[in-house]
């Protein structure tokens, strides 16, 4: 699963989550730290408002729920979901056994800043770290 650091920093790059079933976020707070939530229609539900989207906690009285707004939750994107976001650009993942350290995963890609590489210890973090790059090049490319 996605480091929550890197979940905060695509969404500070300006990434945008429109809530879907089976997507994975936490709620920010000290009170709910190291809780990970699933969107399921059958528990939790995105309900569109003309106020914004909230996400409806529907019985989980366990946190005395009821509803939290989508601005107040941090979407942690699925490695697939990432790999979709980097579309053409995505080259190759491998994995590196670390021969006695840790694991580490490493993101090829190919792009209009020509090919790169991105490891760290878990996949989504390296597609992650792909991806921050990827909107960083289109942003200087915007301000060009």
């Amino acid at each position: 699963m996605i480091s929550q650091p890197r979940a905060e920093a695509l969404r500070d790059a300006g990434l945008r989550w429109t809530p879907a079933p089976g997507d994975r976020f936490v709620i920010p707070q000290p009170a709910l730290s190291g809780e990970v939530f699933t969107l399921s229609e059958m528990t939790i539900e995105a309900r569109e408002y003309p106020t914004g989207t909230v996400l409806g906690f529907n019985g989980t009285t366990e946190w005395a729920l009821d509803s939290v707004a989508k601005e107040e939750a941090l979407w942690l994107p699925r490695e697939d979901q990432l790999r979709e976001l980097l579309g053409r650009t995505f080259v190759s993942l491998r994995q590196e056994d670390g021969a006695g350290r840790e694991p580490s995963h490493t993101v090829s890609t190919r792009g209009p800043g020509g090919e790169q590489e991105f490891t760290a210890r878990i996949a989504e973090d390296a597609y992650a770290d792909a991806l921050l790059a990827l909107i960083a090049h289109a942003l200087d490319a915007a301000q060009v």
